[in-house]
């Protein structure tokens, strides 16, 4: 009786033994910090979470209004914001959930969402800085920006910034970012910023900026030292969410497949968000990169340079200062 190797993939078996891994693996991607077992409350704290309409960003400001928290969701799409608004305010029976529009690709938009913030809040004691995109086809913005290092890294550090004086006043206060573990495959070539030497394969753009995310936080929790305003940047995982949406059909296809059984949801993926945010084991701890499982760890060594990450900050410094 002849077969071929393509039969052992058609067998009942093969189905039933690639679900239990990758139930296995899952299971092993959940860290020893149980979420609803933190009962910490954020009644008269103001939190800020960028990308809060869709994902993982939308189960952090969840969180943060089931916990009490005036939250601000930061968000680009007026429409899809708004739908995201009225589900959580629904399921926190929290009102004081609102809605800002940002386009951090834009810092004219940054500068105009900041200013809004300032005129109405008095206090901001976590700024979550969620909002990124993978796989945006190569472009300028019109400040000269390439369009994924001015989403994901410059339109974030520049409203973190800009927002700093405010975090200090209602220290102690956090800032988290939220990176990813592709920045191991991260360069630093500052020629990036302006799109030039750029290779467009497949995340390469992506790591890069989510390696500047790590650098930019660990020098800016050096300098925010004393303060009583830590800031801190995370890996959550490998997550099924939106982040994907600019790539091809068959790309996000074989992505989502794949996903249902070996990545998390969005709401497992924010877990180490909100770890950092507001658990009780994170008071006082800063420039320190989390995983998904919330456990501590080393970066990539670039990330671990503490002279390449003043090079980077002031550098970031000149360029949104001037634009």
């Amino acid at each position: 009786m002849s077969w071929v190797w393509t039969d052992v993939f058609s067998h009942p078996l093969w189905a039933v033994s690639t679900v239990i891994l990758g139930l296995l693996l899952r299971s092993q991607q959940r860290g020893s910090w149980d979420i609803r077992a933190c009962f910490v409350q954020l009644k008269g704290k103001t939190a800020i979470v960028t990308g809060a309409n869709t994902g993982i960003g939308k189960f952090i400001a969840l969180d943060f209004a089931r916990r009490g928290a005036r939250v601000i969701m930061a968000c680009r799409s007026e429409a899809r914001g708004s739908a995201a608004l009225q589900e959580i305010r629904k399921r926190s029976g929290n009102a004081n959930v609102h809605l800002r529009l940002v386009d951090t690709s834009s810092l004219a938009s940054v500068r105009a969402f900041v200013e809004g913030v300032l005129r109405e809040e008095k206090e901001l004691h976590i700024l979550v800085n969620n909002a990124g995109a993978s796989g945006l086809p190569g472009d300028i913005t019109s400040d000269g920006l390439e369009v994924s290092f001015a989403t994901n890294h410059v339109g974030p550090f520049l409203l973190t910034n800009l927002l700093l004086d405010l975090l200090k006043r209602s220290a102690p206060a956090r800032i988290v970012n939220v990176s990813s573990v592709n920045h191991w495959r991260g360069m630093v070539n500052f020629s990036h910023f302006k799109g030039e030497n750029l290779a467009y394969t497949m995340d390469s753009v992506y790591n890069h900026t989510k390696l500047h995310n790590i650098i930019c936080t660990n020098e800016l929790a050096r300098r925010l030292q004393g303060t009583g305003v830590t800031a801190n940047s995370l890996h959550p995982g490998v997550v099924m969410t939106e982040v994907m949406r600019h790539y091809n059909f068959l790309v996000r296809f074989l992505f989502n497949l794949i996903g249902i059984f070996f990545f998390k949801s969005s709401e497992e993926g924010a877990v180490s968000t909100i770890y950092c945010a507001v658990a009780e084991e994170m008071e006082g701890i800063t420039g320190k990169y989390i995983d998904s499982d919330c456990s501590l760890v080393l970066p990539a060594p670039l990330a671990r340079d503490p002279a390449l990450a003043v090079k980077d900050f002031e550098f970031c410094e000149r360029l949104t200062s001037k634009l």
